[in-house]
């Protein structure tokens, strides 16, 4: 017997993958390492993002408005292509090298593997910084959807890289709308430019999500500015040399500000302090404290900073005292989607590795076929292979449809109907705590099929889907736990405004279930859905009407089923949608596109008869108001 199971390949100190030994007895496996592990995964499916953008959502309708009316689908499309290829050849380069070669402190420098420089350099270089943003800023003022699919070739092809240029844009699309024209021509053009970078500095050690109990302190100076201090913990690029400056977004309490969230205020804090004309001066005594070793997205510093160690950290009050939480939620929840969005990439990215895996590995005969001379087949031809391929196709490229819709949304609510945006912005408000969570729960599920359908070779270091499955269980806990969206959706977003959110979802849905009623191709999913909706309707209904029966922590204590719930009826809209768009078009489709628009319409039906039905444990869980969590004591476990 052959004492190599798998082939054996080492990864060398840049972190790429080399071949040391290939076993002659599995030859059926050479195609696949050597293809996509000497070179690389696939990261992307071009055709799907595609779809999503132009036959699901109406993209290539957006220069009819003002802002975008210099714009073409097909300026959309070279700017996707300009992405796609900065990513695959400067961020997809060396994702691996970034894993294995974590950042470390040398002589008081964060020091980073090379290549990310080089990709940050060329993310810049491609103007994506600023590409959302006015012309006279330098921009293209690409939509918001647009911008969420650029931003979706990094976070595949290298998120522990894409992490510095996705807060440094979100850092720089709060100060554009709260910062001051002068901290704007102080701070924000630099970060536009690419020169500096951002980062949002929340977490105390004593105090992760619980922000009410930060206690950083703001004291006022003679000349308006603030003095800083207090420790920061868990602050993603707070620290690396990849650019001239970084500018912190830190929330504290200005000395005598009363306790709780109302107390909290936003500063613009640099890691060094900026000379009169701009340029970059002297230290600002934002200490690092220490790195955080991390399970995955190893590319990404995470660090310990202390604030007014060794001398005075000045910063800069953005907005009103007492508004800081509010700011930084502009931010938060503009990073929740883009949390959502890289969940969704990381799963992606997987479930393309095994199904090319699945392709090319051969192993094991049809079940009717008892032969043991007849050849071994592709292990895709399996049908609990294709049970897990299914499963991984439904999260993903459900979650991508969902984070892409809720991308739209930010367009219509700064460019469309003025009559619809305070519908939009309390659907946008309902949709995020399920754009933030689900993607980021169900991608890792995906990921834990796409080892599956792997088997041992998925379960080894030699093998991508195992980076991807460390680097997204960090996503189900950053910007807010999956607790913290259940008690965000259950406790607030579901209920304000008197529920009329929630009455512009169901609206939405409705329309789209009556556009699909002529679609035989789609009974299973529109039959699904609306039994789900129905569901989702009763359990809420009961719930909300008992609330102040159960009181506030009987009445959330299973607001995660209702999380999984809401979220799974929404991705089942997500997958109608898709269904209707395959459905037009597959008339008229050949070859490729064929397939492909039938593969959207099996997904569709693998979603309403595998994962719709769930719907129903939990709107039961949820209207039954059940206490078992909330009884359970501590002395018990």
């Amino acid at each position: 017997m052959c004492p190599i199971v798998t082939p054996t390949y080492k990864v060398n100190v840049d972190g790429h993958f080399s071949a040391c030994c290939v076993c002659r007895c599995f030859p059926s496996l050479r195609p696949f390492f050597l293809r996509r592990l000497v070179l690389m995964a696939p990261f992307l499916n071009k055709r799907d993002l595609q779809f999503q953008l132009f036959e699901v959502l109406d993209t290539a309708q957006l220069p009819e408005r003002p802002r975008f009316a210099e714009h073409s689908r097909e300026v959309y499309q070279d700017v996707l292509n300009v992405a796609y290829n900065v990513a695959e050849k400067y961020f997809a380069n060396h994702a691996r090298a970034a894993d294995v070669n974590e950042p470390h402190v040398v002589d008081g420098k964060v020091k980073l593997v090379p290549e990310a420089q080089q990709a940050v350099e060329a993310f810049r270089d491609a103007g994506f910084f600023s590409a959302h943003h006015d012309e006279e800023l330098g921009g293209l003022q690409l939509p918001w959807v647009v911008m969420q699919a650029v931003q979706a070739n990094f976070q595949a092809a290298n998120p522990g890289t894409a992490s510095y240029t996705f807060l440094t844009i979100g850092n720089a699309n709060l100060q554009r709308e709260f910062g001051s024209p002068e901290q704007q021509e102080k701070y924000l053009l630099p970060l536009l430019e690419g020169r500096w970078f951002g980062t949002m500095a929340l977490s105390e050690p004593q105090a992760g999500s619980g922000l009410a109990d930060i206690t950083t302190t703001a004291t006022l100076r003679d000349d308006g500015t603030y003095s800083i201090t207090g420790t920061k913990m868990w602050i993603s690029g707070g620290e690396h040399e990849l650019t001239e400056n970084i500018v912190h977004l830190v929330l504290a309490r200005i000395k005598g500000a009363p306790a709780g969230v109302k107390g909290i205020s936003l500063f613009l804090v640099p890691r060094y302090r900026i000379n009169p004309d701009g340029s970059v001066g002297e230290s600002n005594h934002v200490v690092l404290a220490g790195l955080n070793h991390k399970l995955g997205h190893r590319g990404t510093t995470n660090t310990l900073l202390n604030f007014g160690e060794g001398g005075e950290t000045i910063g800069e009050l953005v907005g009103e005292p007492g508004r800081g939480l509010a700011q930084m939620f502009h931010m938060m929840n503009e990073a929740r989607i883009g949390v959502g969005m890289g969940a969704v990439m990381s799963g992606y990215a997987g479930y393309l590795a095994s199904l090319e895996y699945a392709r090319d590995r051969r192993q094991g005969r049809h079940a009717s076929n008892r032969d043991p001379q007849a050849e071994s087949v592709a292990i895709i031809e399996h049908a609990d292979v294709k049970r897990m391929l299914l499963r991984q196709k439904v999260f993903v490229e459900g979650g991508l449809a969902l984070g892409l819709y809720a991308a739209s949304l930010v367009d219509d609510l700064n460019t469309g109907p003025e009559e619809e945006k305070a519908d939009t912005a309390l659907l946008l408000d309902l949709l995020t705590p399920i754009v933030k969570s689900w993607p980021s729960k169900y991608s890792q599920e995906a990921l834990s099929d796409a080892i599956q359908v792997m088997g041992g070779a998925g379960y080894t270091r030699d093998t991508p889907v195992e980076m991807y499955y460390r680097d997204n269980r960090l996503n189900p806990i950053h910007e807010g736990t999956e607790g913290i969206q259940g008690n965000d959706l259950l406790g607030r977003k579901l209920t304000q405004a008197n529920g009329r959110g929630l009455q512009v979802l169901l609206g939405k849905m409705g329309a789209d279930l009556k556009a699909a009623e002529q679609e035989g191709e789609l009974s299973d999913i529109r039959t699904a859905l609306q039994e789900a909706i129905g569901q989702c309707a009763a359990a809420l209904g009961s719930l909300l009407g008992r609330a102040a029966e159960l009181g506030p922590d009987l009445f959330l204590a299973n607001a995660n089923a209702a999380l999984d719930m809401v979220g799974h009826t929404v991705v089942g809209w997500m997958w109608l949608r898709q269904g209707l768009a395959a459905a037009r078009a597959l008339p008229d489709a050949r070859g490729d596109d064929r397939d492909f628009y039938e593969g959207k319409l099996h997904a569709a039906r693998f979603f309403a008869r595998y994962e719709l039905p769930k719907v129903r444990t939990w709107a039961e869980l949820l209207a039954s108001a059940d206490p078992t969590t909330v009884e359970m004591q501590e002395n018990w476990f």
